[in-house]
């Protein structure tokens, strides 16, 4: 299944929230929705939710307009949607039977998501005793009990300590791993590069940039090198003395033992690299810096609303 989203745009009063907005995704892949606060991304996913429509462009699945009727969604809203006073399992089987189930299928639903979440033991409680945490657990088994084609997942990890997060972290990967097309929002970059394939950052209500995280570090000058050893002293002095004509710098980072070398001319790696194993200097290893998911955010979102 192949989800588009093409040339999106949206008014509230005089104010254009979003200025054609395109991206597409599909079965078994996760896009990273990107952008500050007030970028666009809440309005673009309440579209494509069908909360409200786009004012021109067009939601297709599979090349045709989307029928919300006939996809299922699931949808992780940044914001808790659930009733605090309202028991665990009542209220996860009305939102299964909302969603089309029948009663036993939503208690059949219901049972499994809460084994998945390991939180079986919670289902006869009120949602207003449990943690923060275990709130968005059984946020996130809501968001899955029709078991979607697309979910839409808004800053999931809120909230979650390491080890819930690491149970997230694998039913957010069966998901895309069962074929589930994912829609991911979060500023939390580790999460996005983890999850995520390509990447659309909105910055004012355009896009700023989109396009393959691979291939978007990669088209960053490749000229930085991080060499890694037992003794980082003797490196930078051989490559000072033996490589001076073609680096710009050669910095030591005593804290990580690792040499930062900047190259004038970033086809001269391959060379420095077979110097340095010729020489014995006790090399833990290498690798070409690259900026970070989070250096590439603030790069193209900055000078957002």
């Amino acid at each position: 299944m192949k989800i588009e989203v093409k040339d999106i745009t949206k008014k509230f009063g005089d104010k254009e929230v979003l200025k054609g907005i395109s991206f597409e995704t599909e079965s078994g892949k996760a896009q990273g929705l990107l952008g500050r606060n007030g970028a666009g991304k809440t309005t673009t996913i309440r579209i494509i939710m069908g909360v409200f429509y786009q004012d021109t462009g067009e939601i297709l699945i599979d090349g045709k307009k989307i029928n919300r009727e006939k996809v299922k969604i699931g949808y992780l809203p940044e914001e808790r949607g659930l009733y605090p006073k309202k028991h665990i399992s009542e209220q996860l089987i009305y939102f299964g039977m909302l969603r089309g189930l029948s009663k036993q299928q939503a208690r059949e639903a219901c049972s499994k998501w809460l084994d998945r979440m390991d939180m079986t033991k919670y289902k006869d409680k009120k949602l207003e005793t449990l943690s923060k945490g275990n709130q968005q657990k059984i946020q996130l088994a809501a968001t899955l009990l029709c078991d979607p084609q697309l979910v839409i997942l808004d800053e999931p990890f809120s909230g979650l300590d390491p080890v819930n997060a690491m149970l997230l972290k694998d039913v957010i990967m069966e998901m895309i791993q069962s074929g589930a097309a994912v829609i991911f929002s979060s500023h939390q970059m580790n999460y996005i590069e983890e999850f995520c394939s390509d990447i659309c950052i909105l910055n004012g209500g355009k896009i700023a940039l989109s396009g393959n995280i691979f291939d978007i570090k990669h088209s960053y000058p490749r000229n930085t090198i991080n060499i890694y050893a037992h003794k980082p002293d003797d490196v930078s002095s051989f490559i000072i003395r033996s490589f001076a004509d073609k680096i710009e710098a050669a910095d030591i980072d005593s804290k990580n033992a690792c040499v930062i070398v900047k190259l004038k001319n970033e086809a001269d790696k391959d060379e420095l690299m077979l110097r340095l194993l010729n020489q014995k200097l006790d090399l833990d290893g290498f690798n070409v810096k690259e900026p970070s998911l989070n250096d590439i955010f603030v790069e193209y979102a900055e000078g957002g609303i």
